[in-house]
């Protein structure tokens, strides 16, 4: 019930923009919407209203889509345009305060609460905060300590489509297996990740470079992002050694920003929205080497070729 709203939104607003965007130009309806139009209401919090994710969808999808000539041709990602639009115009929906529901749902929840829901920090949103007495410290919705099985099947705080891992091990292995995902920018992109975490966890200048790596990646949006946001075909590198390079960056630039900004606990949505703008610089440079090889390897070939006529 809370998410059909906003999955109604998503696709009633951004299709009525592509049938129109079709019509003008004479061309066929793209499907591309489907996907980006079920992601949105995933990735963004629950207390948004629903004319704030009306006017992103809008923008996003003139801005990021029609005007850069339609589906296949859009430099970044929709859905992440349409977060990132909400984070920068109306920040305050966007805090890292969710809301939690208390009762029980399909034999989830809790069953002895007095109140329908209220609000509590995401655990990324509590290591922002930590001091030299907190660190280490993360709870639950309801004050519990957060464990690990807390972590993998969903029962934290958090945009709905982030929190379970279980869910998104479970689209993982669709897109993977239906050879839609590129399994080395998921591969590269939980390395850089862990590598990065890894990295702060043995300098420890500050309470959040303590956080363990293997939470880092899932905690917030890391494995959503890394799974369905960042092997987007159209807007991630297409080169199989930049899919490396774009991997492993995502992962650096995201656990950097979860680090060194505590006013912005989450850095997925911006490291994925920059290596998006540095995914064709990364196929320029990975193309321009292979011809640099293979050119080497070819005028070397020819003077051995002339040396020996000459002989």
């Amino acid at each position: 019930l809370a998410f059909l709203p906003r999955f109604l939104v998503s696709y009633i607003v951004g299709l009525a923009i592509e049938f129109a965007d079709a019509q003008i130009k004479d061309e066929e309806i793209s499907e591309g919407y489907l996907v980006t139009g079920f992601l949105i209401p995933l990735i963004v919090p629950w207390s948004v209203p629903l004319w704030m994710l009306a006017l992103a969808i809008v923008f996003s999808v003139i801005f990021a889509k029609v005007v850069f000539g339609g589906s296949g041709y859009n430099i970044f990602n929709v859905a992440l345009v349409t977060r990132a639009f909400l984070f920068f115009s109306y920040p305050s929906k966007m805090s890292g305060d969710v809301w939690v529901p208390t009762g029980r749902a399909l034999g989830f929840g809790g069953s002895d609460q007095v109140v329908d829901g209220f609000t509590g920090a995401t655990p990324l949103g509590q290591v922002a905060t930590w001091t030299e007495e907190t660190a280490g410290t993360l709870t639950t919705a309801l004050g519990q300590p957060l464990t690990s099985w807390d972590m993998i099947s969903g029962l934290m705080p958090g945009s709905i489509g982030e929190t379970s891992i279980i869910a998104i091990a479970i689209g993982a292995l669709i897109l993977l297996c239906t050879g839609i995902a590129s399994w080395k920018i998921m591969v590269a992109t939980f390395g850089g990740g862990f590598l990065t975490a890894l990295m702060f966890n043995a300098i420890g200048a500050t309470p959040a470079m303590t956080l363990p790596a293997w939470s880092h990646l899932m905690l917030g949006g890391f494995a959503f992002g890394a799974v369905f946001m960042a092997t987007d075909p159209v807007t991630a590198s297409r080169t199989e050694t930049g899919k490396w390079i774009y991997g492993l960056l995502i992962g650096f630039f995201a656990i950097c920003v979860r680090v060194l900004n505590p006013g912005y606990p989450e850095g997925m949505m911006l490291s994925i929205l920059l290596m998006n703008a540095l995914a064709p610089l990364i196929d320029y440079f990975v193309v321009e080497a292979n011809v640099s090889r293979r050119t080497k390897r070819a005028n070397k070939a020819a003077a051995a070729h002339a040396e020996a006529i000459s002989k």
